[in-house]
């Protein structure tokens, strides 16, 4: 029987892919299939798989929805492709952070919070309203008027009221924590208003911000702000929202406090500039709601109860214990809801996500968790035909969990699914159907694919990835001995169970445990708040296009200096955002056209070609060079630049060979943080991280996104900063890491309220040798004999 045409179509063809730093790649994917893709960190993985396939997918399905629906969309550019074919709709799960929201918590991010809003409005007692009225989003608000109703060619006024019986609790207004203002930190009241005594970012001589507050004729602008009645005092801080006529302007006066609040208090911490946010970590302090006692939700809402349970403490029950809970309710007339419940809770605990409780800030997840949360919703999923794209999904995975995490894939696989995974784990490249692996380089140095077939092929090839697949490490023969200890009594934030352990000081530690043993909580609550303490977490660094690495480093500054002393011109000029910009694309390099619901249309800018600065800039040069040639070299080359001769910099060396050091001497100077991989934004952070002083330095799981390869680089790092008398703490599950520690402390037994404990603190050759642990056996079994 011949084929059906229809049946031909099983290859995802990619031809001539150029985003980034592919070089013309052509890969064919075979459909249905795990392909796994592999290479150096920056070698091209993300772009193709990503910037290129997911892509376009995403693109296309767009451009089925009308103009004016695409108009609410955002905007995708064709990727830089020849030929892109057999795609099907691609579902992307990726590490990005889910949003740091005060009210954003596991249990809304899912579809858990909504069904159990449902179940506490059908049998919750006593009945007090709909699904909302045990919503933390919804306000009860109420009022009653008159309205005027159209009635054929006559109007009627008729009398109307409407109340919404809202779940937020109206003192922290759902988000838990109430502030509390150090007014201290906010002005000198031995000052008066006339006296400058602001000490608040932006509040400074007699600007707008100060002259509303000294001119608003509410008190004396001459009168220390100490001997304010009580009135003028009130008026002062908290005053409510005025029409004010300052020098003939009309301005809106409002006091101070509820000023701040909206200012600067309401934004996510993440995205204020630093000053901003060491002014507000300087003057605020978030307590937990005295009203609803942390739990965001009205007395009402926490007044119904489902067999004496309410539902903000469903809500902090453990994902597992939920699980049983509802699997506890028998009632008919619910049925279907709970056995939907059931099985999204059951999702969780199948991903290894049982450790966590509804109520828990999706902006406190780690990387890896968010990627498993967003995952939960695709597990029980009827679709078929879909290509699931993931980014690392076994981050944050210790290697008992792996197994688990590998499971699933399969899973979404067998269901008729095209799963693509970027993915460095030999745990997880070893399930693969089909492999590309990129490189040989990173950066300009990869782009190519230098293997594409079966996991036994890249084992015989002979790349990178294939000479490293079946990498163990050994055991230390001696380890470096403490100079003294960081003493941790009784901690027990989050599932921690009063423990008590000593970190040894001059040494490498590593901290591990299955995932939600109690690692991060450890370290967080228990030593990165210490003086002398350099913390570096996953939290990932943010930048547009204009942003890059001499930016973010801080290498610009003394580079422009440098530039304009030998010059005798402004610093300013050799800044792509500020003078120097070239005038017709605003120092970006390119001009965008747009095109109204369609994709914007990105050109290279004719008149600076790219270079971002204008011409006029260019002519003034130092040793030879002008600065967009500067910011075009490499790590590598700019280090001999700025080395020795007339463009000698100390600074700029300083800040490079810390670059150098993270293996990151293949990126250009300018090269935008857009085009950075994760694992590059990770170690680039890690490098600014290095030039602080400080003696303790913690690293939360520093291989994510690194080659296996790039790992031998960062444990000589490690040594180099043990070497140089720091301590270093890393919190991490690969076990080469773990077999280059001088001191393990190990977490568990398990996850959530199964862990919290030290179930092993000793040298990595101790633990080998105990085999009493989870992480001994997976430890054993990697170490070289």
């Amino acid at each position: 029987m011949a084929e059906h045409a229809a049946d031909g179509h099983d290859v995802i063809r990619v031809h001539g892919a150029r985003e980034n730093n592919l070089k013309d790649v052509s890969v064919v994917l075979p459909k249905r299939r795990l392909t796994v893709f592999t290479g150096v960190s920056g070698s091209g993985k993300s772009s193709l798989v990503f910037d290129t396939i997911a892509a376009e997918s995403q693109r296309m399905i767009n451009e089925t929805y009308s103009s004016f629906v695409q108009g609410f969309m955002p905007t995708l550019a064709r990727p830089d492709v020849d030929v892109l074919e057999g795609l099907t709709t691609a579902i992307i799960v990726d590490q990005e952070r889910m949003g740091s929201d005060p009210r954003s918590t596991v249990g809304t991010a899912t579809d858990a919070n909504a069904m159990l809003r449902i179940l506490f409005s059908r049998l919750g007692v006593p009945h007090i309203g709909s699904p909302q009225a045990f919503s933390f989003n919804v306000a009860s608000a109420s009022g009653k008027g008159a309205i005027t109703v159209d009635r054929g060619e006559r109007t009627k006024a008729v009398r109307a009221d409407f109340s919404i019986v809202g779940g937020m609790c109206p003192r922290c207004e759902g988000r838990g924590a109430v502030t509390d203002i150090d007014l201290t930190q906010l002005f000198d009241d031995s000052k008066s208003l006339s006296e400058d005594p602001f000490t608040i970012p932006g509040y400074t001589g007699d600007g707008w911000m100060v002259r509303i507050y000294a001119e608003s004729g509410f008190y004396p602008a001459d009168k220390p702000i100490r001997d304010f009645t009580a009135k003028e005092r009130h008026a002062f801080l908290y005053g409510e929202t005025t029409k004010v006529k300052i020098q003939g302007v009309n301005l809106t006066y409002v006091g101070l406090i509820p000023k701040l609040q909206q200012s600067m208090l309401s934004k996510d911490k993440e995205s204020m500039q630093p000053h901003i946010r060491a002014f507000v970590d300087r003057a605020v302090t978030f307590i937990t709601c005295p009203e609803c006692e942390g739990t965001r939700l009205s007395e009402g809402a926490r007044s119904s109860r489902i067999d004496g349970v309410n539902i903000a403490e469903a809500c902090a029950m453990q994902i597992t214990d939920l699980a049983a809970w509802v699997r506890g309710l028998d009632e008919p007339s619910v049925a279907p809801l709970l056995a939907n419940l059931s099985q999204l809770l059951d999702s969780f605990v199948d991903i290894g996500l049982g450790y966590l409780s509804l109520d828990r800030s999706s902006g406190t997840l780690s990387g890896g968790e968010a990627q498993r949360t967003k995952m939960v919703k695709h597990l029980g999923s009827s679709l078929t035909d879909i290509t699931y794209v993931f980014d690392e999904p076994t981050v944050g995975l210790h290697p008992h969990d792996i197994r688990r995490m590998n499971e699933l894939l399969l899973q979404l696989r067998d269901k008729g699914n095209t799963v693509l995974v970027v993915e460095h784990k030999p745990e997880a490249i070893g399930i693969a159907d089909h492999v590309v692996d990129l490189g040989p380089g990173a950066g300009s140095g990869g782009g190519e694919v230098v293997f594409e077939g079966t996991v036994d092929g890249l084992r015989a090839s002979g790349t990178l990835t294939g000479r490293h697949l079946d990498d163990r490490a050994r055991l230390k023969p001696s380890v470096r001995r403490p100079s003294g200890a960081i003493e941790v009594r009784g901690a027990s934030t989050n599932n921690l169970v009063e423990v008590d352990v000593d970190i040894p000081l001059g040494v490498l530690t590593v901290l591990t445990g299955v995932a939600g043993s109690g690692k991060s909580s450890l370290v967080r609550g228990s030593v990165a708040g210490r003086d002398g303490v350099v913390s570096v977490d996953q939290t990932p660094i943010r930048g547009s296009r204009r942003s890059n690495p001499a930016t973010y480093t801080g290498l610009l500054e003394p580079v422009r200096k440098a530039f304009a002393k030998a010059n005798g011109v402004k610093p300013a000029l050799f800044s792509s955002n500020s003078e120097g910009a070239c005038p017709v694309c605003g120092g970006a390099g390119v001009v965008f056209t747009d095109l109204g619901p369609m994709a914007s249309v990105s050109t290279v800018c004719e008149a600076c070609e790219g270079r971002r600065f204008a011409d006029s800039v260019l002519e003034y040069r130092l040793n030879g060079k002008d600065i967009s040639e500067v910011l075009e070299m490499p790590v590598t080359g700019a280090l001999e630049f700025f080395g020795s001769g007339e463009s000698r910099i100390p600074a700029a060396v300083a800040i490079l060979e810390r670059l150098a050091q993270v293996g990151l001497g293949y990126v250009t100077l300018g090269q935008p943080l857009t085009t950075l991989s994760g694992g590059e934004r990770q170690r680039l952070k890690l490098a600014t991280h290095l030039g602080d002083k400080g003696g303790v330095f913690v690293l939360d799981e520093p291989t994510t996104g690194l080659h296996l390869a790039d790992v031998e680089n960062l444990l000589g790092l490690l040594d180099r900063l043990v070497d140089e008398g720091r301590t270093v703490i890393v919190i991490e599950h690969h076990q080469a890491v773990m077999a280059h520690a001088d001191w393990i402390i190990d977490l568990g037994p398990g996850a959530g309220h199964d862990g919290g404990r030290v179930v092993f603190e000793g040298t990595p050759a101790d633990l080998v040798a105990a085999r009493s642990t989870l992480t001994a056996e997976h430890l054993a079994a990697y170490v070289a004999p």
